[in-house]
């Protein structure tokens, strides 16, 4: 790979300094003014440099990105959603074509990589996880996806779904999901042991949808970490959503913390609309990683989202009244070291031997950019330049 210099970048928020990238990590980090001689330069013009972040929870198939506007019907409740989401589905066009959209979307405001979670139902059979699969083998130069077999309609409820999900994982899906073991299964050990023992078999992660409150919800989610830590798959479990754990007293989020550090499952979070928010300041301050995601975006749900993860930052940072510095702050992080945790990636830290992934953006630092949420001014993947003010540039496709 050609060798590429930004010069006059600010690391987070730091002095100038000249960052010089080969084959697709940072080789030095120098006061403003070194040269390279081989290298094309890249006029960083002061801009602020921060990692690229991470959408870790996103719904790509379901998005109607790149095809025309759906007006939503009302939905009482989840299983209202569910329902509507299969009936609005059958007259969008190919998954391929809106997933592949949503990524050169997403790509355009500076995200590195994905977890998407992608039907598998005898509704649909395969075919969302071979559209996002195509999609993202289109731009494996642009993002890193992870495609997670989720099914929507139920494990246990919807027949033929379990050999479904067997095949997805066959066929080469990154990770295993599951969705409410009591509130859609009605049968917590019944859905977790399928799980837990597909996982197993299948040597891959898994991670669990769990929008069930209260106790039912604090319950699944310790039995999830028990059974975690007992079968030996510490770091390879992820509970999303977790809602559960936003109205639990902080005697029982203690507990629940300790808890799910042990065991290493990680959580990702949303903030969507009025749904709840884990508290991760105490969750991270345990040592439980938690991740940020878009989840639906401009889907028969909802028709917010867009898929950029600096904007999903500051949604973050509004939703959990975030004031100070260090809270605004906190709030990226989780988007760009919370995400590539729950990955597997290497953290973009900016620093000498890093992977190159990083954003250039007009702000003064992390705090006021998580505010502002500017478009970036250049996106950099693999120590490429990819955007460019919130466009991809041109390419081949891979």
């Amino acid at each position: 790979m050609n060798s590429v210099l930004f010069t006059g970048v600010r690391p987070f928020g730091a002095a100038p300094r000249d960052l010089l990238v080969r084959d697709g990590r940072v080789a030095h980090a120098d006061p403003a003014g070194a040269r390279a001689a081989d290298a094309e330069v890249v006029d960083g013009t002061g801009l602020l440099a921060l990692p690229a972040p991470v959408d870790a929870h996103i719904h790509p198939d379901k998005s109607t990105w790149g095809d025309r506007w759906l007006s939503r019907e009302p939905a009482d409740d989840l299983r209202a959603l569910i329902a509507y989401d299969v009936t609005a589905r059958s007259a969008m066009i190919p998954v391929a074509r809106r997933a592949g959209a949503l990524m050169d979307h997403a790509v355009a405001r500076g995200t590195r990589a994905w977890r998407a979670h992608v039907d598998v139902a005898p509704a649909y059979g395969l075919a969302n996880v071979h559209g996002v699969r195509e999609a993202a083998d289109a731009r494996t130069d642009l993002l890193h996806v992870q495609t997670v077999a989720f099914p929507q309609l139920g494990v246990l409820t919807a027949p033929g779904t379990a050999e479904l999900l067997a095949k997805a994982l066959d066929e080469g899906a990154d990770v295993l999901g599951g969705l409410d073991p009591v509130g859609i299964d009605r049968d917590r050990d019944g859905q977790l042991d399928l799980l837990f023992g597909l996982a197993e078999r299948a040597g891959k992660p898994l991670d669990i949808h769990l929008h069930d409150g209260g106790a039912p919800g604090l319950d699944q989610i310790a039995e999830i970490a028990r059974r975690t830590r007992a079968l030996g798959l510490q770091g390879r479990v992820t509970v999303s959503h977790a809602f559960a754990l936003a109205d639990c007293g902080p005697d029982t989020l203690t507990q629940l913390a300790d808890l799910l550090a042990e065991a290493q499952v990680a959580l990702a979070t949303c903030a969507l609309g009025a749904e709840p928010v884990v508290p991760f300041p105490q969750l991270t301050a345990a040592g439980v990683r938690v991740a940020l995601g878009s989840d639906g975006v401009r889907d028969p749900w909802t028709p917010f989202g867009d898929g950029d993860m600096i904007a999903r930052a500051h949604l973050l940072a509004y939703r959990t009244d975030a004031r100070t510095d260090a809270e605004l702050e906190a709030c990226y992080r989780l988007a760009a070291d919370g995400g590539a945790a729950l990955l597997g990636l290497e953290p973009s830290t900016l620093l000498p031997g890093a992977p190159a992934d990083f954003v250039l953006l007009a702000a003064d630092s992390l705090p006021q950019a998580v505010v502002d949420r500017p478009l970036p001014a250049v996106v950099v993947h693999g120590g490429r330049v990819v955007a460019r003010d919130g466009r991809l540039l041109e390419r081949t496709p891979a």
